[in-house]
């Protein structure tokens, strides 16, 4: 083949990558991730070695303290770690290869996070309804609290079992019931 024919064969898989990271970095999105925080993700997926941050900088054309804060979230999230390579003094990242490992973290902390407040929230709602409840004579406004209570009883057993969910995911459990695809 003709050098210029391999130089548009390397465009053309460099462009088709470059299409996926950005619908990555746009899904992202679902998991409250920045686009910017996502590319960032799909760089070093698509990455042949680790990078360090001037790797990352360099790549998406963002400042090093962007990388940097962007490294961290991706870390936290367990999405991407760092490692060790002889012979480089700077901080190398990765991304974890592990999708399914990345979903069950990230899903569970991100849920954790707003089941456990809409459970505080449910409950203090129920206690100042009851308050109010014992203070009124007024029979429809007591009908009207208690319909309410209930409510929010069901919402509180409702967010109660999606801590159950969020547990069988970041267990891994969730994996025998649908087993991750090879």
């Amino acid at each position: 083949m003709s050098e210029e024919k391999e130089a548009k064969n390397w465009e053309k898989h460099d462009e088709t990558i470059e299409k996926f990271i950005q619908v990555i970095a746009k899904n992202m999105n679902l998991y409250g991730i920045t686009p910017s925080v996502g590319r960032l993700y799909g760089v070093l997926y698509f990455a042949d070695q680790p990078m360090t941050l001037d790797d990352m900088r360099e790549a998406l054309e963002m400042s090093k303290t962007s990388m940097s804060t962007g490294v961290r979230s991706l870390s936290d999230m367990k999405m991407v770690e760092s490692t060790f390579k002889r012979g480089i003094r700077k901080d190398l990242y990765r991304s974890e290869e592990d999708w399914y490992k990345s979903f069950t973290s990230l899903f569970g902390n991100r849920w954790r996070q707003h089941t456990e407040t809409n459970i505080e929230e449910a409950e203090e709602a129920i206690a100042e309804l009851e308050e109010v409840l014992k203070s009124t004579e007024d029979n429809e406004l007591r009908e009207k609290i208690q319909m309410d209570i209930d409510r929010l009883a069901y919402a509180k057993n409702y967010y109660k079992w999606l801590m159950k969910f969020i547990s069988v995911v970041e267990s891994g459990e969730i994996f025998d019931v649908i087993p991750k695809n090879k």
